[in-house]
């Protein structure tokens, strides 16, 4: 039996001169739709769906009057004015078809598109693709795009899951902005937050229908009902959202946010069926989560009651090496800061793998031995593990090169966060653009609160609310040329490695050097303060993170805080 909701939500343009426009609003007394100056009355197609086909077509722009009260369409492809304003009819591009690199040759680069480029508009992120080509990437992952309040922001406060953000271009440039991509060989994967949306949205979605539910919370805003009453039209909300970015507009796969911050008792996890549908699309699409939970279930198959997820983010990885490169022990870094957990993390990325954390005063994770390496993405920078610091200030210069070294040669899917390949100096701060007082206000007082467990600042945090602390995010690309060089010969030599798990792994916690064979090669790191030997096989170093790295003795001479590539 099929209902009605699983039919195709939203506005959907034919070939005569009309459109089907059909909502799921079980909580309006009356519906009606308004396009242009014309106002239509809705069938009821049963279970709280309303439909019609009227005269309209791409361009024109509509909303729905429930109650008398004039709303977006909860599955609107383009908000051209914004959260308050109308939806517009969008008539799905056609995108030629595009095969992205497997997981053993994926290179991600994240880049946010309000700040990539002076413009910040997908029409100028796409003059840059080139470059990231030629360096050696082979995808652009791009922070959410969902149409979020006001102009500028990170995006995670999305409120219409399908549209592609007004101020960005809308749906025609973000098309265009994957068809650029995929002419210089780069895939274009697409983060998207399904746990929660913006603050600024929730009362227009509740007018429609129960879209949230009250037995669960989020960090961030009211949780999504993915298993309570009715939630069978909002997970087809979702999975329908889920489906049209790679369906529609060519985009090969999506990242999604926080996934433990989803909360579904369902037989079928709304992950699980996003990874389903997604892959019903194209089965070469990827599905990478961020599950903060170290969680390998995430990525078995469904035959193992995973959820089917081609790979996911594991920060782990990152709080090793950032703890071992800057000595830095606040907050989560409480728990690392050894040689031995970073020789963990290059067998498995989960170092907390049931092991006792002290930052959470529990155990937490699991092992994922079963789970290949090429399924864990790996970043020693990324927007999170920037942005989230007070000042937004990105990896010390010094250690830079040695975090490059470490997360380009591991067996594991890097990730290289925008302007980490040539040395970027701007921060990238936390910053919004709520056009709700309270909201804005609340904004910023969480921000000032969200330190308490890090050292005290002297300075006073940035205004997420003022534009200055978007405008001082914004990429300035002064470039350090060694770095750049670095970056490249590192992921041309990437693509030399065996795949699959290291040969060996060793290391002395004392003298602070780490040796992990891949193949005919030792990636060998010394994480001391002054030079040292450390052991290694092969007679020549292939590359190194600075100058003096030498072989003898069955050593390799390595500087202080320096890599080299041994074969």
């Amino acid at each position: 039996m099929s209902f009605p909701w699983e039919r195709r939500l939203g506005a959907r343009p034919l070939d005569d001169g009309t459109c089907e426009f059909r909502v799921w609003a079980p909580h309006a007394g009356s519906i009606k739709l308004r396009v242009g100056s014309r106002e239509v009355e809705l069938e009821d197609a049963g279970y709280g769906v309303y439909e019609v086909v009227a005269p309209a077509e791409a361009g024109d722009d509509y909303l729905f009057a429930l109650d008398g009260r004039r709303f977006p369409d909860p599955c609107s492809r383009s908000q051209p004015k914004g959260l308050r304003g109308p939806s517009r009819v969008v008539q799905a591009p056609r995108v030629a078809p595009f095969e992205p690199p497997s997981l053993d040759a994926l290179v991600v680069y994240e880049l946010h598109v309000g700040t990539f480029t002076p413009e910040g508009t997908f029409a100028s992120a796409a003059q840059e693709l080139a470059r990231l080509a030629e360096l050696g990437v082979t995808a652009i992952e791009v922070m959410p795009i969902a149409e979020f309040p006001g102009h500028q922001g990170w995006g995670y406060d999305g409120v219409y899951l399908s549209a592609a953000h007004s101020a960005y271009g809308g749906p025609s440039d973000l098309v265009e902005l994957v068809r650029a991509a995929h002419e210089v060989g780069l895939a274009v994967i697409l983060d998207v937050v399904y746990n929660h949306v913006g603050a600024s949205g929730v009362k227009a979605l509740e007018a429609f229908g129960p879209y949230f539910t009250d037995t669960y919370e989020t960090p961030w805003g009211r949780a999504i009902n993915y298993d309570q009453e009715d939630c069978d039209p909002v997970r087809e909300w979702v999975l329908q959202s889920a489906e049209g970015w790679i369906a529609d507009f060519g985009v090969d796969g999506l990242r999604l946010d926080a996934i433990h911050a989803i909360f579904d008792s369902s037989a079928e996890h709304i992950v699980a069926a996003i990874a389903r549908r997604v892959h019903g699309v194209n089965p070469h699409a990827l599905v990478i989560a961020e599950s903060g939970l170290n969680d390998p279930r995430v990525m078995r198959g469904r035959e193992l009651g995973g959820y089917g997820c081609d790979a996911a983010w594991a920060d782990d990885f990152h709080h090793a090496l950032w703890a071992l490169l800057t000595r830095e022990r606040d907050g989560y870094y409480v728990d690392f800061g050894h040689v031995e957990q970073l020789a963990k993390a290059f067998s498995r990325p989960h170092v907390h793998d049931g092991t006792y954390s002290g930052w959470r005063r529990r155990r937490f994770g699991a092992r994922a031995d079963d789970v290949p390496p090429r399924r864990f993405v790996v970043f020693s920078q990324n927007h999170d593990q920037v942005g989230n610091r007070a000042y937004g200030d990105r990896m010390p210069a010094p250690v830079r090169p040695l975090a490059a070294f470490c997360t380009l040669l591991s067996p594991f899917v890097p990730l290289v966060f925008m302007g980490e390949e040539y040395g970027e100096s701007a921060p990238f701060q936390f910053f919004s653009d709520h056009i709700d007082k309270r909201i804005a206000r609340a904004t910023r007082e969480g921000r000032r609160q969200e330190f308490a467990a890090f050292a005290q600042f002297e300075e006073e945090i940035p205004d997420p609310q003022d534009v200055a602390t978007f405008e001082r995010s914004k990429l300035g690309r002064e470039r350090d040329p060694a770095l750049v060089s670095l970056y490249r010969e590192l992921l041309a030599v990437r693509r030399e490695l065996a795949p699959g798990d290291p040969e060996e792994i060793e290391y002395d916690e004392d003298a602070r050097w780490l040796r992990v064979a891949r193949g005919d090669f030792d990636i060998v790191c010394n994480f001391a303060a002054r030079a040292q030997v450390a052991p290694c096989r092969g007679t020549a170093v292939q590359l190194a993170t600075g100058l003096g790295s030498v072989v003898r003795d069955g050593g390799v001479e390595l500087p202080a805080m320096a890599g080299a590539l041994v074969r």
